[in-house]
């Protein structure tokens, strides 16, 4: 991601995030890679508010020849946390997961690659995902966000969205309903199927690109209902 964002340039605009220039993308992700590390670091067993939150998320230098290296070294330092932590370790998480630790390293993993994916839509190009990482992170956004207790993507009546990853074989089936959405790994029928790679049906879901290349069947309002209103935004940014 430094890497992309050092080819693009700090005033470049990011086309996939487009009220944000490339400084403005390392800005929320260096912020964000600090706010984790601080958590799991300090044990925090609440989400850092006040002057620890603004430590944590606004400490960026204002010198754009600054940022490349102030971003590095938070996501040094929050790869060296998350791998010396023990998985026991209790502090505050916001999704499930088998431990704390476990939650923030996967993610912030899928934090710093879609960011990836937009610090290079910004200049070079973007390269692909490897299937098993984007088929957990298919599994990550439809399974674990816009649940009931995020209910921002809903349906009256309930409608159904099939997700297919011909790579990996892996395939879900959501539900999406008055309450939001609730996902179960599998196939099944479908008012909508997509199918096609797991790094493209990544990119999709999290609104990195169109549909291109992918197979779409059945109703597809279904999926642009999910496009328009699936929005992952960090609210104590």
């Amino acid at each position: 991601m430094a890497d992309a964002a050092e080819a693009a340039g700090m005033d470049a605009k990011v086309p996939t995030c487009p009220e944000w220039r490339v400084r403005d993308l390392l800005r929320h992700t260096g912020g964000v890679h600090r706010f984790a590390a601080t958590i799991v670091s300090e044990r925090l067993e609440r989400r850092p508010q006040g002057e620890k939150h603004a430590a944590a998320m606004r400490s960026w230098p204002e010198d754009d020849g600054e940022l490349l290296a102030w971003f590095r070294e938070g996501h040094a330092r929050l790869v060296d946390v998350l791998g010396g932590a023990d998985l026991s370790t209790r502090c505050w998480s916001f999704q499930p997961a088998p431990s704390p630790v476990e939650f923030w390293a996967r993610r912030q993993a899928h934090e710093t690659t879609i960011h990836r994916v937009d610090a290079e839509a910004a200049g070079r190009g973007v390269t692909p995902v490897s299937a098993g990482f984007a088929a957990d992170g298919v599994d990550e956004i439809l399974r674990n966000f816009f649940t009931s207790r995020n209910p921002v993507v809903t349906a009256e009546p309930s409608r159904t969205l099939a997700v297919r990853a011909v790579d990996t074989g892996d395939a879900w089936l959501a539900t999406i309903g008055p309450e939001g959405v609730a996902t179960v790994r599998g196939y099944g029928t479908a008012d909508c199927t997509v199918t096609g790679n797991a790094g493209d049906l990544y990119t999709l879901l999290w609104n990195r690109r169109g549909t291109a290349g992918l197979t779409v069947t059945g109703d597809a309002s279904v999926l642009e209902l999910w496009r328009t209103r699936a929005r992952v935004v960090w609210p104590w940014d």
